[in-house]
């Protein structure tokens, strides 16, 4: 599914502003705006600078209407690296114009072409819209998975 309209590109160093804004925006979705704490410079840093993810941006008729931001994983048991999708937001204006499926297609042929394992990424249990997109395209949902976290504040007890 083609269209002109769309145009899926790397974000540039300059757009740590745009980038936040999404985020935020992907925030207000998930009813957890309060949870941001990211700054722009922390943006820059982490991904123009230290390039600890990658992000993805899709313009629609010449606005930035979504982002895509992932990062690298290795899968022992394949013995290749993979991508890991963090997140993966379309303002609502902008959805159901297939701007969702184009971002898995860019992010599938960065895999092909690099022979990647895999892409994964997490979904809100509740956001039945988003999995049955994701289903609808393939995707296997892996149920015997729980996902764990240490919080920064936790460090140092472990």
């Amino acid at each position: 599914m083609e269209n002109k309209d769309i145009n899926i590109r790397f974000a540039q160093e300059t757009e740590s502003e745009v980038i936040l804004e999404l985020i935020r925006g992907l925030a207000a979705y998930e009813n957890m705006e309060d949870e941001v704490a990211a700054t722009k410079e922390q943006i820059h840093e982490t991904i123009f600078v230290n390039r600890d993810a990658e992000v993805l941006l899709a313009e629609y008729k010449g606005k930035i209407v979504g982002f895509a931001l992932f990062f690298h994983t290795y899968s022992t048991f394949l013995g290749k690296t993979n991508i890991y999708l963090e997140d993966l937001f379309v303002k609502e204006e902008a959805r159901g114009k297939g701007i969702g499926r184009l971002f898995f297609k860019h992010i599938a042929k960065i895999a092909i072409d690099k022979g990647y394992g895999r892409i994964e990424w997490c979904c809100l249990d509740w956001n039945q819209k988003s999995i049955e997109f994701y289903k609808h395209m393939g995707a296997e949902v892996l149920d015997d998975r729980r996902i764990f976290r240490i919080s920064d504040d936790k460090f140092k007890e472990v």
